[in-house]
């Protein structure tokens, strides 16, 4: 197995986005990496959605665009962290926040996404006031 199917590992990814820190909302990801292109679909508390972007295992820099169907699309940027990507969403000036996704493997499953809302980094996570609405 080379660098990049060991860091972009293809298959089943897990994980959660945020408006702002404590403010999880679970997704749950099928996602192909290949020759710096990724893509796949996904579920949350929103609806399904597909994937489709690129990344660098060079670099360990990812983004892609999130599109719900026969909705709207959001844009993730990320790096290769750790155990997972972690990085932000943007949908213009209509919102933005952090995210967490990691690749589960075999037994995988809540006490991870658990354990992972201990700890966000500061770059993933929105203060409040960004989020309040007037």
């Amino acid at each position: 197995m080379g660098v990049s199917e060991n860091l972009f590992p293809s298959g089943p990814w897990v994980g959660f986005y945020n408006y702002a820190p404590k403010d999880k909302h679970r997704m749950e990801l099928d996602l192909t990496f290949a020759d710096g292109k990724l893509s796949g679909d996904g579920l949350d508390d929103l609806g399904r959605f597909t994937v489709k972007g690129q990344y660098s295992a060079s670099t360990l820099e990812c983004g892609w665009t999130k599109t719900y169907r026969g909705a709207h699309s959001v844009r993730y940027r990320g790096f290769r962290e750790g155990k997972g990507i972690w990085g932000t969403w943007d949908i213009g000036v209509f919102g933005h926040g952090g995210f967490h996704i990691w690749p589960r493997a075999a037994g995988e499953g809540e006490a991870q996404a658990a354990a992972s809302e201990m700890a966000v980094p500061a770059e993933a996570a929105v203060p409040a006031e960004l989020t309040a609405t007037s």
